[in-house]
């Protein structure tokens, strides 16, 4: 870029250049004046002089006008036919270009100085000469209004220029900002699918425990229950394996593509069958018009039954009731599992599962419950059907009474008892 610059002020001096050494030894532009000094070796230097520093106008614009303007000065008081000052008329668009504006104000005033008096310096220069200035005022008040249409042409080009640099910045500022948010958000969707996951693959290793444990006891005196349970372990891991392969690829894909969501109504009946066929009992009511589901909805009561009913097994009594109720603007969940013995001191171990579940639904403006008794252990969930963002500071109630608003089955037994789970036990299921 540079270098065509240099190419093209070089050209543009050459051809000022040439027109001044044309001006001189045609007599000049006007009518032919005798005393003219005809043109001579004196003539081509002061010529070159008043035309080639264009050449340098980007570098040192100021300089060059300087020198062009005395050269001009020296044409015209040596009498030769100078009608027009190409050089000087280049040069003062250039100082229009280079010191408007924000330019350091003692060059931008030298500039102006320098170019208000070149026209007078003119008629200083005809009286030098004994030529009557009287007879071309009429020229140099034009010389002197071009002069200064130029300083302003030059002026808004580099206006012109400033804004149209500023559009570019700008516009590759916001393609910047554009690949940060693009950044962002692959990362915070790969995030989001490690953590489904870190789920699927938790809930399948429960199971799988939990079969494998079956089989190991009922090896001996139940080898038909030992392989049925075997059975089971190996269904659960070719899945897994498939859901683990499908959301790897999703984590490579730089396109950060969507994982299936379970919307299908049958995805919750599917996942209680699992877990029946898994050797939980499940006593399970799904009531309501299941209709459409958002996606994120279907996904996160998916997901929140999935986890609860994982804990039902790992930590409950072997049984669980379940109620899912469809309501005309909201989704409830319900899961009511017996803790007894060494188990409800694993409701107290180490796990994020309660608080990914509450995640799930603070996302989507829902409300998550967990109340915890002697020997019950329940877990409510409350979505709406129209997702919606939970403004901040907005925490979800994370204690209910046995009664108060209850969409799930009575609490029964020691139902009276139950109180709610503290904060720090409620993130270790």
């Amino acid at each position: 870029m540079k270098r065509l610059s240099l190419l093209t002020d070089v050209a543009l001096a050459a051809v000022a250049f040439a027109l001044t050494v044309a001006q001189l030894a045609n007599g000049g532009f006007g009518s032919s004046d005798t005393v003219s000094r005809a043109l001579d070796g004196w003539g081509l230097v002061l010529a070159a002089v008043s035309a080639l520093p264009l050449a340098a106008r980007r570098v040192r614009p100021l300089t060059a006008y300087l020198v062009m303007a005395a050269a001009s000065l020296a044409l015209i008081g040596l009498g030769y036919p100078f009608d027009v000052p190409f050089g000087v008329a280049v040069g003062t668009y250039a100082l229009g270009l280079t010191y408007g504006g924000d330019a350091p104000r003692a060059r931008r005033w030298l500039a102006i100085a320098a170019v208000a008096a070149f026209v007078p310096a003119i008629a200083a220069g005809y009286e030098v000469i004994g030529y009557p200035v009287q007879r071309i005022t009429t020229e140099l008040v034009s010389m002197m209004l071009c002069l200064a249409g130029l300083w302003i042409a030059g002026d808004r080009s580099r206006l012109r220029r400033e804004r149209i640099i500023s559009l570019e910045e700008r516009a590759h500022r916001a393609e910047r900002e554009a690949q940060r948010e693009r950044r962002l958000a692959a990362a915070e969707e790969r995030t989001r699918i490690a953590r489904e996951l870190h789920d699927s693959a938790g809930h399948a290793i429960n199971v799988i425990l939990v079969q494998a444990g079956a089989a190991r006891l009922l090896h001996d005196r139940d080898p038909e229950g030992s392989r049925r349970a075997l059975a089971t372990v190996e269904e659960v891991a070719r899945t897994t394996i498939g859901e683990i392969d499908r959301l790897v690829g999703v984590l490579r894909d730089d396109r950060g593509l969507e994982p299936p969501v379970p919307a299908d109504p049958e995805a919750i009946d599917t996942l209680i069958d699992r877990h029946r066929a898994a050797g939980l009992r499940i006593d399970a009511e799904i009531q309501g018009d299941r209709g459409l589901l958002a996606d994120s909805v279907a996904w996160a009561a998916y997901r929140i039954l999935q986890e609860a009913l994982t804990n039902a097994a790992r930590h409950g009594g072997g049984s669980a009731d379940v109620l899912v109720r469809y309501g005309g603007g909201t989704v409830d969940v319900s899961v009511t599992n017996p803790v007894s013995g060494r188990r409800r001191h694993a409701t107290r171990g180490g796990g994020h599962g309660i608080v990914g579940m509450r995640e799930r639904a603070d996302l989507l403006g829902g409300t998550l419950d967990v109340v915890h008794g002697s020997d019950l252990f329940r877990l409510r969930v409350h979505l709406p059907r129209r997702p919606g963002i939970r403004p901040v500071g907005a925490a979800p109630s994370e204690t209910s009474s046995a009664g108060e608003g209850s969409t799930g089955p009575p609490l029964s037994g020691h139902a009276s008892a139950a109180q709610p789970v503290p904060a720090h036990h409620a993130a270790d299921r």
